[in-house]
């Protein structure tokens, strides 16, 4: 039974899986290497249990109660726990540099879960010490308001830790899916015409991203394209289609578009820089 969850990596996903985790009744480690990080992630989620506990959401006991059960750090010896969940830059080598860290100093059975969005997990596993305790924990930004996580199996990955992952999710209030490790696994594999089509169009001047967008909108999508790349970051979005476009072979229906490369060049990230389709203040 999982009783302390440690996450890894106190970025925006990071910070909202630790306060998911948290408000989950688990006792809660935030780890990031980089201590001003670690502040900025704290401050964030003070925050927002204060306004949960504000629009009377959770109590003041309870916010309490919930505050207590978080630890922050970014001494790496201190992230033992029952399931440790990595949300780290979207690269491999550091991502398994972190991974044999972890199981250097936890017990065989922790079990260990990425939230990548797009990095192959079978590749992953293939060089993490008992890759049966390994899985994919994909959750959606932001952490404490979407509902969906995939939950990923790799071709190690032992039934009893994808079980425990699924009910890990759920007792997050969460609605886990289960499914094999693949290109985009289900979500970003599905929505690359999304952003992609919605891009081309912009592309080739047929219409504004403006237009875009609220078509989109009113249709029923929550978010249009351009302002949920802006949400998600311009440089996760194309990195997962950068990934899936290698990963499927190339093909030229999912190839990546030069103005989403050109913003990120650019640093035109969205929300979290200022600047992305859109600006923030």
């Amino acid at each position: 039974m999982i009783k302390t969850i440690g996450v890894c990596g106190a970025g925006t996903m990071g910070s909202g899986i630790a306060q998911v985790s948290a408000v989950a009744g688990y006792d809660t480690i935030l780890y990031d290497l980089d201590p001003n990080i670690v502040t900025i992630a704290k401050s964030t989620i003070e925050k927002s249990l204060s306004t949960l506990a504000e629009k009377k959401k959770i109590t003041p006991a309870d916010q309490k109660a919930i505050w207590q059960r978080l630890t922050f750090t970014n001494n790496i010896s201190a992230c033992i726990a029952g399931l440790i969940i990595e949300a780290i830059v979207e690269k491999p080598e550091i991502k398994l540099d972190l991974f044999i860290n972890l199981a250097a100093h936890n017990n065989p059975g922790t079990i260990l879960a990425s939230n990548t969005s797009s990095l192959s997990l079978d590749a992953l596993a293939e060089n993490i010490p008992g890759p049966e305790r390994f899985a994919g924990m994909h959750f959606f930004n932001p952490a404490p308001v979407m509902k969906l996580v995939e939950v990923v199996r790799t071709k190690y990955t032992a039934a009893a830790t994808a079980d425990t992952v699924m009910q890990v999710a759920r007792t997050m209030g969460k609605t886990p899916v289960l499914c094999n490790d693949s290109p985009g696994f289900i979500v970003n594999h599905v929505a690359r015409p999304y952003y992609l089509e919605a891009l081309r169009l912009l592309e080739a001047g047929l219409s504004d991203k403006e237009t875009i967008d609220s078509l989109m909108e009113s249709t029923g999508f929550r978010m249009g394209p351009f302002r949920l790349m802006d949400l998600i970051g311009n440089d996760i979005n194309y990195a997962v289609s950068q990934s899936v476009y290698e990963s499927l072979g190339k093909p030229e229906r999912l190839k990546p578009s030069s103005i989403q490369r050109r913003m990120v060049e650019e640093g035109n990230l969205g929300r979290k820089t200022g600047k992305g389709y859109y600006p923030y203040e």
